[in-house]
């Protein structure tokens, strides 16, 4: 279809918008999400991406760009701006939209980075990230902040920046200063290729920590800004902390991002010799908890087979047992259920049981097959921070990064995230686009249950008939027929 037919269809499905917050999804051609916003006025935000001058957009190329791959979108529509600009950050973080991705970068942060694979490391300030093997932390928003930290650090760790010029000794020792600096920083000289190893890994524990005490500051700031109603703030921020996040997950992976892949095979029979197994790990299924403050927890176990992914094998659940913020409690119960099912329907357990977390999860994925009384298969934790190998009897193995094994265990606990954040997004998503029923008089939260289960969704609620909505028990013929006229008086219906 031509570019113009396009436009024009697209310029005639914006007219039909409502005049309501919420977040538009732009889509291509394939339906894939290019583009993610938020708007206070969802027909006046959207309708400038197709007016005819489109002025704004010559002054942004990667807009015009983008919306010449448009084919169609989609909207959310939400109660108020903060809901939409929180919505909005948590779709962007689970479509990953090409667009919203390219917007992010050009902020240009500083980053530090440290060129782990040199004799002598050195922490530099760069503004660009690559795949280089080199260790990242950041970005930060406040380079003066950044800049006073790692002065610092060079003085509490000994560390070198990138203004340094260390001397090799003929003993092969190094001299990182002059004697001046050395007494300013109260360095040891001279000192091995290995001591300095030990200062570099110091620093980066420092830093890692540093990063994530700001990021934990930046996400208060922004939960202020939401509040008094400073949207445009709150979404800088929020811009940040994605970033943020993304770099600090990159700086826990970076050694394998430049590690050649080994055979599955040769990675599970390594996996069996690390963890002292009977058989080789053939069939793995890893455990994950996903909550927002206690809200919406749900949990996912990814399958691998063969140290692949094996989705159709994967399960999500919801937490039934209680209600509130218990990552233990939440894991006794869906290891509980997954093996009780699977003894009860006589199918065989998995050769390995992976939980995401350390001691505390562990135990807790224990007691569930003590509780019902099943013979547990072996199981281990893997602790995110070190990623640290956990044993039911408290021991403990670190695996090097670049471990094929430990690279296998990786994977398949980062399927089991990807799976529980997901689940969590859709969960919260469904329930910001059924709000709209609290503002329905006379409809109290048993008969907004029985609405939303007997149809299913707000959607096919909406589709129904006055005579459908009254086959709902408790939904009388004048509360169907005020509710028929309410659904599709209100945006959206």
């Amino acid at each position: 279809m031509p570019t113009s037919e396009v436009q024009k269809i697209l310029r005639e499905k914006v007219r039909q918008l409502p005049h309501t917050p919420g977040v538009y999804l732009m889509k291509d051609r394939f339906g894939t999400v290019l583009y993610v916003g938020k708007a206070k006025d969802l027909k006046k935000r959207v309708s400038t991406y197709f007016q005819p001058s489109r002025k704004r957009l010559i002054a942004q190329p990667k807009v015009a760009t983008m919306i010449e791959l448009v084919r169609d979108f989609e909207i959310i529509e939400v109660k108020s701006e903060t809901e939409a600009l929180l919505l909005e950050g948590r779709l962007i973080k689970d479509y990953k939209p090409k667009y919203n991705t390219d917007f992010t970068d050009n902020k240009q942060f500083l980053l530090v980075r440290v060129d782990v694979g040199s004799e002598l490391p050195r922490f530099r300030l760069i503004r660009n990230r690559k795949d280089d093997g080199a260790r990242y932390f950041g970005p930060f928003a406040h380079a003066g902040m950044l800049r006073k930290t790692l002065a610092e650090m060079r003085r509490e760790f000994g560390i070198l920046l990138g203004d340094a010029s260390p001397v090799r000794l003929e003993d092969g020792r190094w001299q990182r200063y002059d004697d001046a600096r050395s007494e300013i920083y109260g360095a040891a000289e001279p000192i091995s290729t290995e001591e300095y190893a030990a200062c570099v890994e110091r620093a980066c524990e420092f830093l890692d920590g540093k990063a994530r005490q700001w990021l934990a500051d930046l996400k208060v700031k922004m939960a202020k800004a939401a509040e008094s109603q400073q949207y445009e703030k709150a979404a800088e921020l929020r811009d940040i902390i994605q970033a943020m996040e993304q770099t600090l997950t990159r700086t826990r992976k970076f050694t394998r991002l430049q590690l050649p892949t080994s055979n599955d095979g040769e990675a599970l029979t390594l996996l069996q010799e690390h963890l002292g197994l009977s058989r080789r790990p053939e069939a793995m299924e890893c455990f994950d908890i996903s909550h927002i403050s206690g809200s919406f927890v749900v949990a996912s176990m990814a399958r691998f087979t063969g140290g692949r992914p094996d989705r159709a094998g994967s399960r999500r659940y919801r937490i039934r047992s209680f209600v509130g913020n218990d990552d233990f409690r939440a894991m006794e119960e869906v290891v509980g259920r997954r093996y009780l099912r699977l003894h009860n329907e006589g199918k065989p357990f998995p050769d390995l049981v992976v939980i995401d977390g350390g001691k505390g999860q562990v135990h807790a994925a224990m007691k569930a097959f003590l509780f019902h009384e099943l013979e547990m298969p072996p199981l281990v934790g893997l602790a995110k921070k070190e990623e640290t190998v956990i044993f039911p009897d408290g021991r403990e193995l670190k695996l090097p990064h670049h471990d094929a094994g430990l690279r296998v265990l990786q994977r398949l606990r980062d399927e089991a995230h990807r799976l529980a954040n997901r689940y969590n997004a859709e969960l919260r998503s469904r329930k910001i686009r059924e709000t709209i029923l609290d503002d329905f008089e006379g409809l109290g939260p048993v008969r907004r249950k029985a609405l939303l289960t007997h149809f299913g969704s707000l959607d096919k609620l909406r589709q129904a008939s006055a005579d459908e909505l009254q086959a709902v028990e408790g939904i009388g013929p004048k509360l169907a027929e005020a509710l028929h006229a309410f659904l599709h008086a209100s945006p959206g219906g």
